[in-house]
Formats: structure tokens, C-alpha cells, sequence
């Protein structure tokens, strides 16, 4: 079996620590480097629910992609929520390791994942990393479908293939407009409009879409708008990292058991539909 420090190794081989954010919070938080692997679990948040999980999976290694702890802080009390996870972990011997900014951008990456799940072929990086001489890195991706599509369909396959969440999928635009190119991007995205209106694809599919960012863009330009969940649209790539992991183990003859879960850890738990659905606002309140 190898040992934390191995596996983490093989993990900042896929994901390399210096291509996070600034900002970003990523690596092991919590782990014995000597301490043996053989069960790994992947998850998009470090909750209860997750770690809870991996608690009676009897993994040794929790992989998340958000941060536990994105900002300082000055405890780890058990009285706190982050704390507790922290005390759960090491009572249980289970590490924890982070891959976020340093994963969208990777080759592949969240937002690949993304693209795969939704049966798109991917053209290039909606903002490519400039220290990537090959041109496959970055941030986003600008895709094709693999037929035909309109935004009422792409919209209906987002929300068949990406994990049930109460949110769903939300539309800004012309449902019946043909959408010849699209672009992704797992998480927040409502930062990467000027990219998406420069690619020039007809559709754009993130997540985290805020009303006056959606509607100026909506001004500018006839680009179609979808609104997933920002856990269902970074969820795929927990598949794809543990698939990475898997072929890392049997190169090295691990004989890791990977597992991802699906333990929705979405925030939004219910949704109740308008009475009508109408793009009449003549009754609407002022």
C-alpha cells in the first residue's frame, strides 16, 4: 500500500500546487505523510456529509475540490463547524487533500469534466494559461455539440446528465436560438463574460449567474445564458479525478479502491415553481 506522501505526490503531479489562484487554498490540510492508503474518497465539498461519509467508507484520503478553509482563522474548536470536520478527520485517520483553481485549469480539468458530461467536443480554453506552450490549459472551455442543438435542448441535457439539484437549470435567452458553439466553466462564472463574448459562441453554461452581470451581458449581445448549480457543475469532475487516480494505482500496482460520492452537498434543498411563466411583466410589482 503507499504511504499519504505518495498519493499526494501523484495528485500535485495532476493538479501542481503553483497553479492555484493567489487566493486559493489548496493542498493536504489534514494527514500523517507515513500513514498507509488504500481507500480514497472524492467529493466537491469538505462537509459533515462528505466527511461523515468517508467515515464509514473507512477511507483514509478525503479529495475535495472546495477549500476547507479559504481564509485564516484562529481555531479549530470542535464548537465550529470546520473544526468539527478537522477533529473528525484526524480521530478517524482520514487525510484530507484540496484541489480547486489548480484543477479548473487543469489539462483535463473541471471544466473538461463539465464538457464530457454533457456530450460537448471541446475546441479550446475559454482563457488559456499562458505558460502553456501546448494551448490545452485554462479556464473554461469553448465547445461544440455533438449535434445539433437549441438552447431549449441543451438546456434539457444539462439538466438530464448534471446531478438533480433543486435549482435545476435556468435560461436567459431565446430557448429556440440554435447553438452551433457553446462554452463551459464549472463554478462561478459570471466573471468570464468579456472571454465568452470574445470566443464568440452562442451559449454559455456556468454556474452562480447574477441578475445585473446576466442582464448587461444580455444587452450586449444575443449570447444564451444557462444557470446550473455550482456543486452539479463541478461534481463530473470528481469522476474524472478518481478515473485519473484509479490509472495511477494500477501503474504502480496500489491497488487503491477509489470511490466518488454522491452525497448531494448542494446548499439549495427545495424549489417552488412561479404560478405562471410568462415574459409578460405587465403585472409585476414595482
Amino acid at each position: 500500500m503507499p504511504r499519504l506522501s505518495e498519493v499526494i505526490a501523484a495528485l500535485d503531479n495532476l493538479w501542481p500546487a503553483e497553479r492555484a489562484e493567489s487566493w486559493d487554498a489548496v493542498g493536504t490540510v489534514v494527514g500523517d505523510p507515513d500513514q498507509e492508503v488504500t481507500r480514497v474518497l472524492f467529493a466537491v465539498d469538505p462537509v459533515r456529509e462528505t466527511v461523515d461519509e468517508a467515515v464509514k467508507l473507512d477511507a483514509d484520503l478525503l479529495v475535495t475540490h472546495h477549500p476547507l478553509y479559504l481564509r485564516g482563522t484562529t481555531t479549530v474548536a470542535a464548537s465550529t463547524f470546520k473544526g468539527r470536520v478537522v477533529h473528525t478527520l484526524i480521530k478517524n485517520d482520514i487525510a484530507l487533500h484540496v484541489a480547486h483553481t489548480n484543477a479548473d485549469t487543469a489539462d483535463p480539468g473541471v471544466s473538461d469534466a463539465l464538457a464530457g458530461a454533457l456530450d460537448l467536443r471541446i475546441l479550446r480554453p475559454l482563457v488559456p494559461d499562458p505558460s502553456d506552450p501546448a494551448g490545452r490549459r485554462g479556464l473554461g472551455r469553448v465547445c461544440e455539440p455533438d449535434r445539433p442543438l437549441t438552447v431549449r435542448e441543451l438546456a434539457a441535457r444539462a439538466a438530464e446528465r448534471l446531478p438533480a439539484t433543486a435549482q435545476g437549470i435556468r435560461v436567459a435567452g431565446d430557448p429556440d436560438a440554435p447553438v452551433r458553439t457553446v462554452a463551459v466553466s464549472g463554478g462561478s462564472g459570471d466573471s468570464l463574460f468579456d472571454h465568452v463574448r470574445a470566443a464568440g459562441v452562442d451559449a454559455f453554461l456556468t454556474a452562480d449567474l447574477r441578475h445585473h452581470p446576466v442582464s448587461e451581458a444580455r444587452a450586449q449581445s444575443s449570447l444564451a445564458l444557462l444557470d446550473a448549480a455550482h456543486w452539479a457543475t463541478e461534481w463530473p469532475w470528481c469522476e474524472l479525478a478518481a478515473a485519473q487516480l484509479d490509472e495511477i494505482s494500477d501503474r504502480h500496482g496500489w491497488d487503491l479502491r477509489v470511490h466518488v460520492s454522491r452525497t448531494v452537498t448542494d446548499p439549495w434543498t427545495a424549489h417552488a415553481a412561479s404560478a405562471a411563466t410568462t415574459t409578460d411583466t405587465s403585472g409585476a410589482p414595482n
